[in-house]
């Protein structure tokens, strides 16, 4: 099993477990808040489980139906996700508006407030294990996963203070204010993993500082004498580029190939965690310059 699913399994086990702790103490104490995260847990374990199915499709290789892999499964589940995170945010903004006009009274604080801190340090400790797997292999899923839960930790200790405020107080518009403003946080997080996960299926370019350091290696190479059509794109855990580069027209082939090797390798160091996929053209003349002529 690869670490990206190792790390889909862990999530998920964990999202179940929180689910039960926080869904259990949520109904019966009435806490909106409380309520609130345990919805939120629900969808982590579902998403998760997609993910789990996203990355099993995007580590299959290249087929003659799918010549350039499956990498995009991963952006598309991130919109998906994000999606997802929206809704539940929309849904836990109805229910704190609901407790505040019906007034309702939170009951067993004080299992609440000890499920709340069990959870805020188990979800602590998934992030730090998402973190590390996602900075191994560069997983687009991992990294939404992990921002995801890192969302829980702030959200559970929005949470457990609310109980404690709510338990020492009896102010329960605490609660309805806690719970909406984590609503509104849910949504405002999801932006993000949505808008990364359209420009993947957009085919947006790589870094800046990728893309700048795959141009330095090309000039830097002396049998080239300039480039043009330098593209740049990723899915999943591969980044391609392609790129036309222009040898003198009497450079043999083999000569112009050796460049070629020596230009990917070098581009390859650049970052050697990516796995690499690049397309090199060779060109006699700058057939670019003169096709804008």
């Amino acid at each position: 099993m690869t670490l990206q699913k190792r790390a889909t399994v862990v999530s998920t086990s964990v999202a179940a477990l929180l689910t039960l702790m926080k869904l259990v103490i949520g109904i019966a104490s009435g806490s909106v808040a409380v309520l609130a995260s345990a919805v939120d847990s629900v969808l982590d374990m579902f998403v998760s489980i997609f993910n789990y199915f996203a990355i099993s499709n995007s580590e299959k290789p290249a087929d003659k139906t799918f010549n350039y892999g499956r990498g995009k499964v991963e952006a598309l589940a991130s919109v998906i996700e994000g999606t997802i995170i929206t809704i539940s945010g929309l849904f836990l903004l109805y229910q704190a508006g609901r407790k505040a006009i019906d007034g309702s009274v939170s009951q067993y604080m004080d299992i609440s407030i000890v499920v709340m801190i069990l959870s805020m340090f188990i979800t602590i400790f998934l992030v730090m294990f998402l973190n590390k797997i996602a900075k191994k292999t560069n997983s687009m899923v991992i990294k939404a996963d992990a921002l995801h839960y890192k969302t829980d930790v702030y959200s559970n200790a929005a949470v457990l203070i609310s109980l404690l405020l709510v338990n020492f107080t009896g102010y329960e518009i605490i609660d309805v204010i806690v719970g909406g403003a984590i609503a509104l946080f849910i949504i405002y997080s999801a932006y993000e993993l949505i808008h990364d996960g359209v420009l993947v299926l957009l085919d947006r370019a790589v870094d800046d500082e990728i893309v700048l350091g795959i141009e330095k290696v090309i000039r830097n190479n002396d049998r080239v004498n300039t480039y043009h059509l330098l593209k740049t794109r990723e899915a999943g855990h591969q980044t391609f580029v392609e790129v036309h580069l222009v040898f003198d027209c009497i450079i043999t082939l083999m000569d112009a190939h050796r460049a070629t090797d020596d230009i990917e390798r070098r581009i390859k160091k650049l970052d050697e965690k990516r796995d690499w996929v690049i397309n090199i053209h060779m060109d006699p003349y700058d057939d670019f310059s003169m096709d804008e002529k």
